[in-house]
C-alpha cells in the first residue's frame, strides 16, 4: 500500500514540530507540507491531493473551522487543538478525529487508524476524489509501532489489559479486545470472550472447537456459538 500524504496545518512552530516528530515516527505516513496558516493549505490542496490534513482550530487570518467550510471533502481531516469546546462543531464537519493538545503518540497513532482502516478519501478542490481500501493496521508494540496486515493475521487474543495478535509471530499491544475489533473487517469474529479469529483462516469446527489453517485449536463461547453457526 502507498503512503499516505498529509499536510500540518498550525501556527504555532512547536505544535508543528511535535506533529512532524509523530509523522516520521509511522511507517507509510508521507509529510508533504507543513503550514503556518488555512492560506498555505489552500495552495498546497489546489497542487495536489492529499490524504490526511493535521488541522489547528486557532490560527491567524482564517481559522480551521473556517477552512474545513470552504473544502469538498472533510472525511480525512484531524483536528488537533488546545480547546474541547469547539469538538461538536468540528464532528458536524466529518472530522475524522479531534485530539486535544498536549496528545501522546499514542493517541496520535489512534487517530491515524481510524484513516487506515476506512476508505481514504483525497482532500482536493477539483473533481475526481479517489477512494483506496486499507489493508492494514498499526500497532504500538514494545516502544516500536508495527504494521500488520490484516490477511497476515490467524487470530487474536486478550490478555489482560494486553491483547495478543498472531501472525506468523505474536505482538503484545495495550488495548482490549473489544476495541481492536471495531477497527477490523468483517472478516474478522468474536468466537468467545477472550478470542477473536480470521474467518478466513477457519478449517474446522469440532464440536466446541475451531481449529485454524495452522492447526491452532480455540475454544467457542456458548453465547457465541450461533453467530458463528450462522455465519459459516
Amino acid at each position: 500500500m502507498k503512503n499516505l500524504q498529509c499536510i500540518i496545518a498550525d501556527d504555532e512552530p512547536i505544535a508543528r514540530q511535535i506533529l512532524e516528530n509523530y509523522i516520521e515516527e509511522i511507517p507509510n505516513l508521507e509529510l508533504i507540507a507543513s503550514c503556518k496558516n488555512a492560506f498555505e493549505v489552500m495552495e498546497v490542496l489546489q497542487e495536489k491531493p492529499v490524504d490526511i490534513l493535521f488541522l489547528d482550530i486557532n490560527m491567524p487570518k482564517l481559522s480551521g473551522l473556517s477552512l474545513l467550510k470552504t473544502m469538498q471533502q472533510k472525511q480525512n481531516v484531524i483536528i488537533t487543538t488546545a480547546y474541547p469546546e469547539f469538538a461538536v462543531e468540528g464532528f458536524e464537519l466529518s472530522v475524522t478525529d479531534y485530539l486535544l493538545k498536549p496528545f501522546s503518540l499514542e493517541r496520535f497513532l489512534q487517530a491515524v487508524n481510524k484513516v487506515q482502516h476506512k476508505p481514504v478519501i483525497k482532500l482536493e478542490t477539483t473533481e475526481g476524489v479517489k477512494e483506496e481500501i486499507s489493508k492494514s493496521i498499526f500497532v504500538k508494540s514494545d516502544k516500536k509501532i508495527i504494521k500488520i496486515n490484516f490477511e497476515e493475521i490467524c487470530h487474536i487474543e486478550a490478555y489482560g489489559n494486553f491483547i495478543k495478535i498472531f501472525t506468523d509471530k505474536m505482538i503484545l499491544t495495550s488495548q482490549t479486545l473489544s476495541d481492536f475489533l471495531e477497527k477490523l473487517p468483517n472478516s474478522f469474529m468474536r468466537i468467545h470472550k477472550s478470542f477473536v479469529i480470521n474467518f478466513n483462516e477457519l478449517k474446522l469446527i469440532d464440536g466446541n472447537q475451531i481449529v485454524l489453517q495452522n492447526d491452532t485449536k480455540l475454544p467457542i463461547g456458548k453465547s457465541y456459538r450461533k453467530a458463528v453457526l450462522d455465519k459459516i
